[in-house]
């Protein structure tokens, strides 16, 4: 049996009001609502990994997520499409670098919560 480190099936991202947050990643995100554990937690469907929502178990845990990065196609429509839904983002999309044939883009954005987050693409240089 290997115990080697394959893949995420899951990522928790903490936030304090569970059915505004929820609203946003379903609504302005469009990710697929799996279901919900009331009154602390909901889940979602991102690309083979679940999201859970949920509200912070203790002190230790009680502080902002990592960055969760949304690879897009492209990333300027998407950026257009999640900015009229009324997303606010930090940045506009920008390449951050170029890797031999392809560039790397950002565009970061905020959930209701104060979470970032961000849009990614690669792109033939």
């Amino acid at each position: 049996m290997s115990t080697s480190l394959e893949r995420i099936s899951q990522v928790a991202v903490h936030v304090r009001d569970i059915g505004r947050a929820s609203a946003f990643y379903r609504e302005k995100l469009g990710l697929k609502h799996l279901f919900d554990a009331p009154p602390r937690m909901a889940f979602f469907e991102c690309g083979g990994v679940r999201l859970m929502l949920t509200h912070p178990e203790g002190g230790e845990f009680d502080h902002r997520s990592s960055i969760l990065y949304f690879h897009v196609a492209d990333i300027e429509a998407a950026h257009r499409s999640l900015e009229a839904k009324g997303v606010k983002f930090r940045t506009a999309p920008h390449r951050v670098a170029v890797v031999g044939e392809h560039e790397f883009w950002l565009a970061f954005f905020e959930d209701t919560e104060g979470n970032v987050m961000a849009l990614s693409a690669e792109r033939r240089a």
